[in-house]
């Protein structure tokens, strides 16, 4: 296969099915954004989560690079660059070198919310409190078209907080994620969350209850 890509063809969600020894279906998915992505490995199995890893990326050619913000298996890979010759077609991704495969999952679309974002912000009391987004902590959630993944980390001490995600939809003024792998809690695979949302001058504003059902009001910037 001649190996040649166009940048924005890489842009979606992507995934690829394996089979551990012991028979369990281990599933990775990845998502990428206009200069971010992230890798998550998950047992459908048994709903334990296994492993992520991401942060940002540039293709040049047939030459992903990939800078490592967060890895829960090898957390001195974060701040490394990490590059792999890649082929792109319109349903699948190769990588040379090695027998990973990915099938298209979307194309970044329909994704009213498709994107990096960083929380930027919580309304507490009727009170605003604003969060700067260039600091080491962080809380990104990316986006495809139709996959979420929500990740909390840290880039200075190399320290991961947790991750979630699955599939989500927005449909009138209402974001709903489906759960598939919670790495705190495994107990919350299958649950379904419904926030109302609103984009207003370019943030997301989040709010409703979270899976413990405590309430949110969160305020979301798209990362750039």
């Amino acid at each position: 296969m001649a190996f040649g890509v166009e940048a924005q063809s890489i842009v979606g969600a992507w995934e690829n099915y394996a089979t551990a020894e012991n028979g369990d279906q281990l599933k990775t998915v990845v998502i990428f954004t206009e200069g971010y992505q992230v890798l998550t490995i998950y047992n459908t199995t048994t709903e334990n989560f296994i492993h992520t890893n991401g942060g940002s990326w540039s293709l040049e050619g047939d030459m992903l690079t990939k800078k490592i913000e967060f890895d829960t298996v090898n957390s001195e890979r974060v701040g490394t660059e990490v590059s792999s010759k890649v082929s792109i077609t319109e349903t699948t991704i190769e990588i040379a070198d090695s027998d990973s495969k990915f099938n298209r999952i979307d194309n970044g679309e329909p994704g009213k919310l498709q994107g990096a974002w960083l929380m930027s912000g919580r309304v507490r009391d009727g009170k605003t409190e604003t969060r700067d987004t260039s600091r080491p902590r962080k809380t990104m959630k990316i986006l495809s078209g139709t996959r979420f993944q929500w990740i909390a980390y840290n880039t200075e001490t190399k320290q991961f907080m947790g991750t979630g995600g699955g599939t989500y939809t927005t449909i009138n003024g209402v974001y709903t994620e489906s759960i598939e792998f919670f790495s705190k809690d495994d107990s919350r695979v299958g649950m379904s969350l419904e926030f109302n949302f609103k984009l207003l001058d370019g943030e997301w504003i989040h709010t409703g209850f979270s899976s413990k059902g405590d309430p949110i009001h969160e305020i979301w910037s798209l990362r750039v």
